[in-house]
């Protein structure tokens, strides 16, 4: 008897830190972004008059400022979705996929090669990718320059050549991290199954599709689903490399959260933001969530 409730007593002592973080870090901010949403909270003038649903109405009503900026910054962060999620989960399976067939010694070498960027911070690699695509003295225009392949490019002050540098930069930043998982799962598949599509004649294409795939699709799915996220939350590389131009056209839903708060002065609206961006994302996620696994069943 006393020996369970001490091992009760160890398990609730381990989980505290854990019960501790997710209150202090995700429910408290949570319940607070709610309570502040439903007032006319202004930092400056310390206003708090409860508005209710006010916010969120005048987020909805098209014509308002505040309509007009989350629209718009929502467009740009699904743009980003739309153009990074593809390239982010394709290019990481590939990379795992030829990773897979290196030899032995060689692989541990070249995981820590492509997995070493994702450590570097977002400051950093918006820093070099800046100098890389700069219009004027940049390396990219000035190799191109050099080899009389073409004129100086706008990469940071046109469309769509800034969306495309903010994406190469992300692909860079974060490709690494999505490859470990595909790999780890790829090293993962019983090498039986494919000595016996050996034995039957399958070819490459045959075996990725008819073995690897299916025998990593929860990983992938799973990979899907957090690189939507993380495409959502877009902001130190448009705020860093494009200051969200141009003409805000890369101006992202988080950057635009941050203008209200900080320039508008407006707590409130600012959480309402926020609150519907997450509900966003949830609505995308499981969306997604449950047509990959409807079409297993």
């Amino acid at each position: 008897m006393k020996t369970n409730r001490k091992l009760k007593i160890w398990a609730f002592l381990l989980v505290l830190p854990f019960l501790l973080c997710f209150i202090l870090f995700w429910l408290f901010p949570l319940v607070s972004g709610v309570f502040i949403s439903l007032f006319n909270w202004n930092l400056s003038s310390g206003n708090h008059r409860f508005v209710g649903f006010g916010n969120y109405k005048a987020l909805l009503t098209p014509g308002t400022i505040y309509s007009q900026l989350f629209i718009a910054t929502l467009k740009n962060t699904l743009l980003f979705v739309v153009i990074s999620v593809p390239s982010l989960v394709l290019i990481s399976l590939g990379l795992a996929l030829m990773i897979d067939k290196l030899p032995d010694r060689l692989k541990s070498v070249y995981r820590t090669i492509f997995f070493i960027s994702y450590s570097i911070s977002v400051t950093a690699v918006s820093a070099v990718f800046r100098w890389l695509f700069n219009e004027n003295g940049g390396f990219v225009n000035n190799t191109l320059s050099s080899l009389h392949l073409s004129a100086p490019i706008q990469w940071l002050n046109a469309q769509p050549n800034a969306w495309i540098t903010i994406l190469i930069a992300t692909i860079w930043w974060t490709i690494g991290f999505n490859m470990l998982l595909f790999l780890n799962a790829i090293n993962e598949v019983d090498e039986s199954i494919y000595e016996a599509a050996d034995l039957d004649g399958a070819g490459g294409w045959t075996r990725f599709f008819s073995i690897t795939l299916p025998e990593i699709r929860n990983i992938g799915i799973f990979i899907m689903i957090t690189t939507v996220i993380s495409s959502f939350n877009l902001f130190g590389q448009t705020k860093l490399i494009t200051a969200g131009g141009p003409m805000e056209s890369t101006k992202t839903l988080i950057m635009g959260i941050q203008s209200t708060v900080l320039d508008l002065n407006q707590l409130g609206m600012g959480s309402a933001m926020a609150i519907l961006m997450g509900l966003i994302m949830m609505i995308f996620t499981g969306l997604q969530y449950w047509l990959s696994y409807k079409k297993s069943a």
